[in-house]
């Protein structure tokens, strides 16, 4: 065998195993900085964001500067179109959060998407305009740095309106975006227009110019929320939602905000979990899946151990009841946040957890004990004043409800899929969800989005969070996991192959080369029912510290990790 064989077999042979400190050499090193970090979904955002480091701006400037920019190369997730949440660690120790979740317009209805038989007609809530909210994610971004900035927003919306206006070149991770949808572009005509290169989706090498999405732009840098809500772009929003049988109107933009709220915050062996409240599920069910986790000795039972693999899972089916069951908008229903982060509750559901037999999903419900009654994208960044950010925005599923209000250029979500349309039915990513999260006129969808930001002494360590639907949650539990109990590096912890289980369905998805064959059997055996992967998600995080690893000592560090699932993104210092 040759010297070249043999390194190839031996790389190969790092990339299958499950021996953790092997399957961990296959990881490139995190990039690191001393003067902060950005990570997104894609390489040109994350340069505008850490530009804008670079000239002295802060976390939140640049969060601000790569929400506009990826609303413009990053269409299928970034969005003006759509909405988000931002959690925020600040210099002076402040924990805050800013909700501007996408609203269900004035005239919807709770039976909105059913037929004359009642049941859930397919396609009206995902696909068209009857299917989108009420955008947030421009008044999101204008709170965020109207409140928290440092720079003047013409000077942030620049590049986003420069990369609309002049194009940019698609590279192949571009171009695959547009590859998934294909032909579900050609449909509405001002996505044909906007996107289309004579009727075919554009290829890597091809120039995208969006003069539409600039001129919208430009309105937003001069007048901020007024130049999105009201005036030349609210009507042609309105005018393209009538024509299409939609039910955004005037009064939906007038009345938007987007809204500070408290985040959730729990301890997970001796560090601090800071992420998304309601109308998210994301900051809760992170939180109660590791205070289940908590009581287990993970690292003592071996990485991908079939035992510790098990506890995981049920900590995450039984977090998924109350996920699926109990939590809503706040302004319309009362969430048991203070009872589903209670450690005392987390001993209960252990109590419920057979440590030798899995859990049968139908037999938990809620109601019974402990259950009692009661496509997206995310950026991290971090900045050498001692900010963090987490964002994590969205249309909803890939290029949102696949069109366009015409004469913007701002493709519009289909947010409204992820109310609970009929109750027992499930939505786009498999969900069976309660009343709680049923639709009402001006209420926000519960979201599984969990920008989160973990701290040890007042002080911001990591920052994380990823795109994917119902599996959001599961991802930053397995990175956090992965860090804090396994002792992997920013870079391993967000590689690692990963599994994840959310009640209904009864299927836990495994990724390839998460779980050995051996370990599967035993599972098996234990009754767990394993399935195949869904989508990869992208994880974007930021670890701070002495070391691409939790603890040590020495100057302070900036360790980026990008996901290299959807071989897009970039990782960058100032």
């Amino acid at each position: 065998m040759s010297l070249r064989s043999v390194r190839r077999w031996c790389l190969t042979a790092a990339v299958l195993s499950f021996q953790s400190t092997v399957s961990w050499s296959a990881s490139v090193a995190p990039v690191v900085s001393d003067r902060g970090m950005v990570v997104t979904a894609q390489h040109l955002a994350t340069e505008v964001g850490a530009d804008v480091l670079r000239r002295g701006g802060n976390a939140v400037d640049a969060a601000v500067a790569v929400g506009y920019a990826l609303a413009v190369v990053y269409p299928a997730a970034g969005n003006l179109g759509g909405g988000g949440f931002m959690t925020l660690h600040l210099a002076d120790g402040r924990e805050t959060f800013i909700d501007f979740r996408e609203k269900a317009p004035l005239a919807a209805t709770a039976d909105m998407y059913l037929g004359a038989d009642g049941n859930v007609v397919k396609g009206r809530s995902t696909v068209g305009h009857l299917a989108v909210g009420v955008p947030g994610t421009v008044a999101g971004l204008e709170l965020a740095r109207a409140k928290f900035g440092t720079m003047p927003r013409r000077a942030l919306v620049a590049p986003a309106i420069g990369l609309a206006e002049r194009g940019f070149v698609l590279d192949a991770g571009d171009a695959r975006m547009f590859e998934v949808v294909g032909d579900a572009l050609k449909a509405d005509d001002a996505t044909a227009a906007a996107f289309l290169k004579d009727g075919r989706v554009p290829k890597a090498g091809e120039r995208l110019v969006q003069k539409d999405l600039a001129a919208t732009l430009k309105r937003i840098a001069a007048h901020g929320n007024d130049g999105f809500y009201r005036g030349r772009t609210a009507d042609l929003l309105v005018a393209s939602s009538q024509a299409g049988g939609g039910l955004i109107r005037h009064a939906d933009l007038v009345a938007y905000r987007a809204v500070e709220r408290e985040p959730v915050a729990c301890d997970y062996r001796g560090y601090r979990i800071v992420s998304a409240p309601p109308p998210s599920s994301g900051g809760v069910i992170v939180c109660e899946i590791l205070n289940v986790l908590e009581g287990y000795p993970l690292k003592d039972l071996g990485y991908r151990s079939a035992q510790s693999v098990h506890y995981q899972i049920e900590a995450m089916r039984h977090a998924y009841v109350d996920r699926n069951s109990y939590l809503g908008d706040p302004d319309f229903v009362t969430n048991p946040v203070a009872r589903l982060l209670d450690k005392g509750y987390a001993a209960k559901v252990r109590e419920a957890i057979d440590p030798a037999k899995a859990g049968v999903s139908k037999d938990l419900r809620p109601g019974v004990p402990p259950h009692e009654g009661v496509n997206t994208t995310h950026y991290s960044i971090a900045d050498r004043f001692g900010n963090a950010v987490g964002v994590t925005y969205t249309l909803n599923e890939w290029f949102g409800a696949k069109v366009t209000a015409a004469g913007t250029g701002v493709l519009l979500n289909n947010e409204m899929d992820d109310f609970t349309s009929k109750r027992g039915v499930p939505n786009a990513y498999g969900l069976v969800q309660g009343e709680a999260n049923a639709i009402a006129p001006g209420k926000r969808p519960l979201s599984s989005m969990s920008p989160t930001v973990v701290s040890k002494d007042g002080k911001p360590v990591m920052v994380l969070g990823t795109p994917g639907g119902s599996r959001i949650i599961t991802t930053v539990v397995h990175t956090i996991l992965n860090v804090v109990d396994y002792g992997m590096d920013v870079q391993e912890a967000v590689d690692a192959p990963r599994f994840h289980q959310q009640w209904l369905p009864d299927v836990t998805s495994v990724e390839p080369y998460a779980i050995s064959p051996d370990t599967q059997r035993l599972l098996a055996g234990m009754g767990h029912q394993l399935g195949k992967p869904h989508e990869a998600n992208h994880v974007a995080a930021i670890l701070i510290g002495p070391s691409p690893r939790l603890g040590g000592d020495g100057p302070v560090r900036f360790y980026g990790a990008n996901d290299p699932r959807r071989r897009s993104g970039l990782a960058k210092g100032p």
